[in-house]
Parts: C-alpha cells; structure tokens; sequence
C-alpha cells in the first residue's frame, strides 16, 4: 500500500500510526538478522515468516503518513520512534525469545483492543491481532521449553528476560504527539487505556514464566532510573548501525525501480 492509496492521518493519529509502524519495521528487520544463522531450519522459517508479518503491517502503518518508502529509508535516527525494546540487538537464540515474549503479547493486546474499535486502525488491527496470536504462541512455546529445559537454556532465558526487562515499560507510556506534546491522562492517539493494557500484559507473560519456572524479572521499568526514549527519537547505541544497514541499499541507488 502506498500513501496515495489512503487518506493520511494527522495530529496524535499519524504519531500513533508512526510508532506502530516504526516497531514492526524495527522488530522485522533484526529477526531478518537471523536468516542463515537460526538454531534449526524450522525456527529459520518461523522467524522469517514473524518478520515478514510486521513488515506488512509496518507498510500499512507508515502509508497512513506519508511515502512509506521514504520513512523507512531516507529519515534520519532522531526521526524514528519505535520503542528503544525492539532495536535491541538479537543477542542468542533465548534472548531474541524474550524480546519476542515482551513485545508479542503487548502488541496482541494492543490490537486486540483496537480491533474492537471503530477508529482507523480497526481494519489493520483485525488482520494484525491474528498475526499477532501466531507470533505470542511462538515466543510462549520456546519460553516454555528454554525454562523448563537444560540448566543452561535456562540460564540463557533468564537472562534474556533480564536484560530487556528495563526496556519493557515504554511500551505502556503514553504516545508523544508529532509536535513533541504529551498524552494526557494515559489516552493517546489510540484512545486505549494504558495501565490496562499493562495489568493484562503483566498477568499473561507472568502466567508464561510461571509454567516455564521462571519469574518476572525484578528491577526498573518507568521513571528516572528506565530506559524508555525511543518514542522521542532517541535511541540506543546499536540502533544507529541498524539504520545504516537497513538504509544502505537504497541510499546508495536513489531513485532506482525493481
């Protein structure tokens, strides 16, 4: 879809549209990361398959803008404002696990409550929340068995989870406007309220660790102390050789056709 074939949002609907379409592109470009490099063949699919359905969506989101194109290639870091979460690097085979475990079941709650709206985002939402169900169950099956497995892969996962859990609460801020201002009162562009959709994100993945004997991870998510600027355009310090590479092609070939 390109952005001549809708109407383009403005105001705090585009800022949405932006951040949801700029965490599906982000997320699927480092699991495209691992085609070649997947502990087995099937998981080289799988992962290839979750990458491709947010790169669908990221194309939807970012043509409710503008030229989806041009924001996926030619914006520089500052203008991105995916969550600083799914930037992060793949590191081994538990952690991309736990950076899928926190991001799928926030996204599958996000879209399920949008796909009961009536607002411009319920059509993608109803495709993307059946989506999104695939991938939650892909990261809760190998959540399960890296947990419930050898002492190492549990360890691995353990800290995985770890390490991205300062990360997990930008996800239920309040989106920032375009023009920088703040939601109030935990509503934004997408109309949801926030701290539910954290309470039923907390539950679900907590209930995953649970069976997996595992725990939520301990430690900071909001406030001073936690990560959590990407929706302002800053970034973490591999994020910017993550735009370098995703940009390279087709900064190198401007105006080229395939």
């Amino acid at each position: 879809m390109s952005s001549t074939d809708t109407t383009l949002l403005t105001g705090s609907t585009a800022a949405a549209a932006l951040a949801l379409g700029d965490d599906a592109l982000i997320l699927s470009h480092r699991l495209g990361e691992w085609a070649g490099h997947a502990p087995v063949l099937e998981e080289e699919v799988a992962l290839a398959n979750i990458a491709l359905d947010l790169l669908g969506q990221a194309r939807v989101l970012l043509s409710m803008v503008g030229d989806e194109d041009e924001l996926a290639f030619l914006r520089e870091e500052r203008s991105f404002r995916n969550l600083q979460l799914v930037e992060q690097p793949n590191g081994d085979f538990a952690h991309t696990i736990a950076r899928q475990l926190y991001f799928s079941f926030h996204q599958h709650e996000l879209y399920g409550a949008l796909a009961a709206g009536n607002g411009p985002f319920a059509a993608l939402a109803a495709k993307a929340v059946k989506e999104t169900a695939y991938h939650r169950d892909h990261a809760e099956q190998w959540t399960l068995r890296l947990g419930d497995g050898t002492q190492e892969s549990r360890r691995r996962m353990r800290a995985g989870l770890d390490s991205l859990w300062k990360y997990t609460g930008e996800m239920f801020r309040p989106l920032t406007g375009l023009d920088g201002s703040d939601g109030l009162d935990g509503v934004d562009g997408l109309g949801l309220d926030r701290a539910d959709l954290e309470a039923r994100w907390l539950t679900a993945v907590g209930g995953v660790l649970e069976r997996a004997g595992l725990a939520l991870p301990e430690g900071p998510r909001t406030g001073a102390w936690a990560a959590g600027a990407g929706r302002e355009g800053l970034h973490t310090e591999p994020f910017g050789r993550l735009v370098a590479e995703m940009q390279h092609l087709h900064r190198s070939h401007p105006g080229a056709s395939w």
